[in-house]
């Protein structure tokens, strides 16, 4: 099939150009806007609890109002505030309210009212904090408003002694958004300068260096947004900044893999002797089915979080999908149909010596390795994975998104840092304890103060407001409850296991409790994340599986090739934890960091593992012993492993440049991932277990090598048994 594909493509080169040229513009031009929202609370199913919760809360209490950010006043010289700072305080509040700043609902004094006062202004009477709510058709992309208040607020304190800054989810989205683009653009000049030196030295072509990336720029990156975008729309997914800089790199990444699948294809048939066009109807009949293979099973891996429990990889799931998918119809296509339009001498101009094979030595050396002792190489490298994966017991997660995606100057992180230190640790999000009638009859008030001392006596609250706040009908109470953690700490999240089980006992009788607030969402979201572990993971290894299976026609290969992939996901993550819970001492890992490990060394990294098992079919199909097949894989197909890998980890690397913690470990983590799957399982752990099983490891499937028919014979058929051979 992929040879017939290869044959069309070729011949009907300008044809396929001129259909990929005017497919892309009309997709792109028909797409809509891509928004996204950093709201974890966006994320979750609508049956949790925290989610019923605030649902409640617009129910009964409409005028109330959850913080949507924070004014965080304190003097320019740190002493306490005076009157005229007070006065000063409420001047600014008052200017804010009379501007009437679109989507503001409101902007609570902290000086107006003593009883606002008394929780709003710090013990130590050093700070004032001034809630803002916003209208509930805000954008959750809100960067103008969160804007316009923080320009607003230090130019009307101008003149005066105090300093004011902005925090909470308005002022960390505002600092988000500008993190955000500024890593984006670290991210893709990093890429594509280490892509571009990187092919170079492989290739020492000027065209081969950077034509790849022009097309994935060009063409397949922005259909692929297009695409993502009529799907985010199409099936109501929502999107997280996180997921614009993932693509970035994806595209980047699995493009230049699937043009290195087959350039090196392709460069291979034009030194056999075989004209250009005839060469690269070869390299793709040779090379598609494994570009196709690995595209599929890294397509499952993706599309299989459409059963995610949490939003944001219901959606990122499907949207990485889309993009595999274009990246490997453009690289079977697209890319084929340029480079056959392309003398040889010009595509590898400046190199001269292309068309000689180096003796790759060093990959030979290894094959050679292998080929003589596969059982050490398999002890080795699967002792060094199953170590490493033995350090992931260690790993535990947080929640402190915000903290771990900016960096601790921004303006909103030093807003929470000195709330954390001013008030209660838990003050910046105090949760709260939603009380409702079940049977129809009004809240007893008498039965307050006895549910109030039950939250209290809960391990981890620092406070609960004596009098709860009724709803008009007095069906419902809110009881705030302040933590004496940080809210997105694991420690909060301990507290709210124990906060939810005492608020749900002891609901007096006729009600019911819902427990909310950011520590519940946190909660919440961790539950998803154990229920997608252990739903996710099966199913997508389930079909890797079948795609296995049927790429090789076997029932044995699939079992150890995913047994291989496991033991990779367990050594990254046994890595991740290692270099940044214990030698960088953070208090966790980013909670998303196990699936996104999955995303790219999982599903990513199958694809070496596919490439370098096709090579070792292939090379036992010509004849070759196991052990022989081995070493030739190794020998051939190692450079292409190497230097995809070696490619795509770079790529990875540089979300280290974006200067904050989850950036950082989804660099560290995906890159020494990517690295795992390149240079332990695919060139060491794969090939070597193939050698010991010998013919085995293809049963069912075909047990008896073809014979090499006459006029292709090769150097390398030194090695074919003789009986195998057909006389020329």
């Amino acid at each position: 099939m992929f040879h017939r594909i290869g044959q069309f493509v070729v011949k009907r080169a300008w044809w396929v150009i001129a259909a990929w040229v005017v497919a892309a513009i009309a997709i792109i031009a028909t797409a809509p806007q891509l928004t996204s929202s950093n709201d974890e609370s966006d994320f979750l199913p609508k049956s949790s609890e925290s989610i019923q919760a605030a649902n409640l809360q617009q129910q009964a209490f409409p005028a109330a109002f959850t913080p949507n950010g924070f004014l965080l006043f304190e003097r320019n010289d740190g002493g306490r505030l005076t009157e005229q700072d007070k006065g000063d305080i409420k001047k600014v509040v008052d200017g804010l309210t009379a501007e009437n700043i679109q989507y503001v609902k409101v902007i609570v004094s902290p000086t107006a009212d003593p009883k606002i006062a008394a929780q709003a202004v710090s013990k130590d009477g050093k700070f004032a904090l001034s809630s803002i709510g916003l209208d509930k058709n805000a954008p959750q992309q809100n960067t103008d408003t969160a804007k316009k208040l923080r320009a607003d607020a230090k130019s009307l304190a101008g003149g005066t002694s105090l300093k004011v800054q902005l925090g909470g989810q308005m002022g960390q989205t505002l600092d988000q958004s500008d993190s955000s683009k500024t890593a984006d653009t670290l991210i893709f000049l990093g890429s594509f300068v280490l892509i571009v030196v990187i092919l170079a030295f492989i290739f020492r072509s000027v065209i081969i260096s950077v034509l790849p990336l022009l097309l994935i720029m060009a063409v397949i990156m922005p259909t692929s947004n297009a695409l993502i975008a009529d799907a985010t729309k199409l099936f109501g997914l929502k999107a997280n900044d996180t997921m614009s800089a993932i693509l970035i790199v994806v595209l980047l990444g699995v493009g230049t893999d699937y043009f290195l699948f087959l350039m090196f294809r392709y460069r291979e048939r034009l030194r056999a002797g075989e004209p250009r066009k005839e060469a690269m109807v070869n390299a793709i009949g040779r090379v598609g089915e494994a570009i196709a293979s690995a595209a599929g099973a890294v397509t499952v891996a993706f599309a299989v979080l459409i059963i995610s429990s949490l939003g944001l990889f219901k959606a990122i799931g499907p949207a990485l999908a889309i993009a595999v998918v274009t990246t490997a119809i453009a690289s079977l296509t697209l890319v084929p149909a340029i480079f056959s339009v392309i003398p040889e001498r010009a595509l590898f101009w400046p190199g001269k010596k292309w068309m000689h094979e180096k003796d790759g030595a060093r990959f030979a050396a290894l094959g050679r390795m292998t080929q003589r002792r596969p059982g050490m190489v398999a002890l080795v490298s699967g002792g060094l994975l199953v170590a490493l994966t033995l350090a992931g017991l260690g790993y535990k997660g947080t929640f402190d998104l915000a903290s771990g995606s900016m960096p601790a100057s921004k303006e909103s992180m030093v807003v929470q840092s000195s709330m954390q230190k001013a008030y209660s640790a838990g003050a910046a999000d105090p949760s709260e304890v939603y009380v409702t009638s079940t049977n129809g009859s009004p809240l007893d008030p008498s039965q307050f103060p006895a549910y109030v001392q039950a939250l209290s006596s809960v391990k981890g609250v620092a406070e609960v407001a004596p009098s709860p706040v009724e709803s008009h009908d007095h069906m419902t109470a809110d009881f705030t409850v302040t933590l004496k953690d940080d809210p997105a700490s694991n420690a909060a999240l301990d507290t709210m296991d124990g906060l939810r089980s005492s608020a749900h006992k002891a609901a007096p009788a006729g009600t019911k409790a819902l427990v909310g607030g950011m520590t519940a969402i946190e909660a919440d979201i961790n539950s998803a994340m154990d229920h997608d572990y252990k739903t996710v993971f099966p199913i997508a290894a389930l079909l890797i599986m079948i795609i296995l299976g049927l790429l090789l026609r076997s029932v044995v290969a699939p079992w150890y090739l995913m047994v291989s992939v496991g033991l990779g996901f367990g050594a990254t993550l046994g890595a991740t934890s290692l270099v940044f819970q214990h030698f960088d001492h953070q208090p966790g890992i980013m909670f998303m960091m196990p699936i996104f490990i999955y995303l790219f060394v999982v599903a990513i990294g199958t694809d070496y593992n596919i490439l370098m098992i096709a090579r070792l079919r292939e090379e036992a199909r010509e004849g070759r012993d196991p052990r022989a097949a081995a070493y030739e894989a190794i020998k051939h197909g190692g450079p292409t492993v190497g230097s995809a890998g070696t490619i795509l980890a770079a790529s990875f690397a540089t979300f280290m440049l974006a200067g904050n913690v989850l950036f950082s470990e989804i660099g560290f983590s995906i890159a020494f991932g990517i690295i795992v799957a390149a240079f332990v399982m695919a060139m060491f752990f794969t090939p070597s277990l193939t050698a010991l099983l010998g013919r085995a490891a293809w049963w069912p499937g075909h047990q008896e090598p073809k014979p090499v028919p006459p006029g292709q014979w090769t150097e390398r058929d030194d090695l074919v048994p003789a009986r195998y051979r057909t006389p020329q």
